[in-house]
């Protein structure tokens, strides 16, 4: 990670803060960091999202790292990108939602700039602080993973409520190039009767936006983002 030192956030207190997080994620030896998640405060969104239904309380926070995916109908010449959806790797950052808010604030814009962890090896330090995996089931159904070998913290669809655009400093894109960061997002449950999971935030985005238009693009293509999510339950 040394070599974004070039970037306005490396600081002297901000590089203490990278070696507190690298102490709470120490790898295969240790269990994953325990801590007082009522302490954590979700960032507010530029238009704000409402508050988390009555009798929900925090279960996880994690940093999102993947794609948004879209698709063009190269038979219109005016035709603009349409979302089909997200794939990420979620990997755990609880403590510092709680401990170090203004690390966690950084970690997407840091995420995007570097490549997505393998979480195939088991034994890998990226395996153990991997809380799971979020994908799509259809064009309108997030879905939420949260089970791993190592980890049971549940699983879940979701649909849109409510959505608010990304602040106007936010990333462009990966290394600050691109067409800018996906909204911030409240999801709620499907069936709240039917799983644990109730709603998760998408927060701090960093990428994700298409071009506005499908000129020169292919007919399905990727765009790199990083988020946070925090998820809620009952």
């Amino acid at each position: 990670w040394a070599n974004h030192g070039g970037r306005p956030w490396w600081t002297p207190s901000a590089s203490a803060s990278y070696l507190e997080f690298g102490k709470r994620f120490p790898g295969a030896d240790s269990n994953a960091p325990t801590c007082d998640l009522s302490q954590a405060v979700m960032p507010a969104a530029p238009t704000p999202l409402p508050a988390p239904a009555s009798g929900l309380t925090l279960s996880h926070v994690a940093i999102g790292r993947g794609t948004q995916n879209y698709t063009c109908d190269l038979t219109n010449a005016t035709a603009v990108p349409t979302a089909t959806g997200a794939k990420a790797t979620l990997f755990n950052v609880s403590c510092i939602a709680a401990d170090t808010p203004d690390l966690l604030a950084k970690l997407p814009s840091i995420a995007l700039d570097l490549p997505i962890p393998s979480s195939d090896d088991e034994t890998s330090p990226a395996y153990q602080d991997m809380s799971g995996h979020h994908y799509f089931l259809d064009a309108t159904t997030p879905f939420f993973n949260m089970d791993t070998t190592l980890h049971q913290y549940g699983t879940g669809q979701f649909k849109k409520s409510n959505g608010s655009n990304a602040p106007s400093d936010a990333l462009l894109g990966t290394n600050n190039q691109g067409f800018g960061s996906v909204q911030w997002l409240k999801l709620d449950a499907k069936d709240s009767a039917g799983q644990v999971l109730q709603e998760v935030y998408r927060l701090n985005t960093a990428g994700g936006q298409p071009p506005k238009t499908c000129q020169g693009m292919p007919a399905a293509f990727e765009v790199q983002y990083s988020s946070e999510y925090w998820i809620w339950a009952q």
